[in-house]
């Protein structure tokens, strides 16, 4: 697996290679291709690739069900960033809101100066 590529390019390269060979008639098992996956993994797969090994056993497990599995583990590895992220544009949000108030009060202070000047003429 290349740095920074995704599961599912990952599964789709992967799943190229492998329907060339059967057409020149490799007849290799799905349990040798789901090995094969697990042990190319970018380092940032290991904790999933301890995990399936020890919960599914590899010899039951078939492709489509190690593409979703490790789909899922995708999105979790991704998706603290995006909450992160969010968490910085409500904090920008917050702060350009101060401001607006800021700028609020000095002109209502100025609008209550001017109506004591008006009643003070009149």
């Amino acid at each position: 697996m290349k740095p920074g590529e995704t599961i599912t390019q990952y599964f789709s390269r992967v799943m190229a290679i492998v329907n060339k060979m059967r057409v020149h008639g490799d007849a290799s098992k799905d349990v040798v291709i789901v090995e094969k996956i697990l042990r190319s993994l970018t380092p940032k797969y290991n904790f999933i690739v301890c995990f399936i090994e020890e919960s599914h056993g590899i010899d039951e497990l078939s492709l489509d069900e190690l593409q979703c599995s490790l789909l899922v583990h995708e999105q979790k590895l991704i998706q603290p960033n995006q909450v992160e992220q969010a968490f910085q544009v409500s904090t920008q949000a917050s702060r350009h809101d101060k401001s607006k108030k800021k700028k609020r009060k000095g002109y209502r202070s100025v609008q209550i100066d001017n109506n004591a000047q008006r009643k003070e003429r009149g």
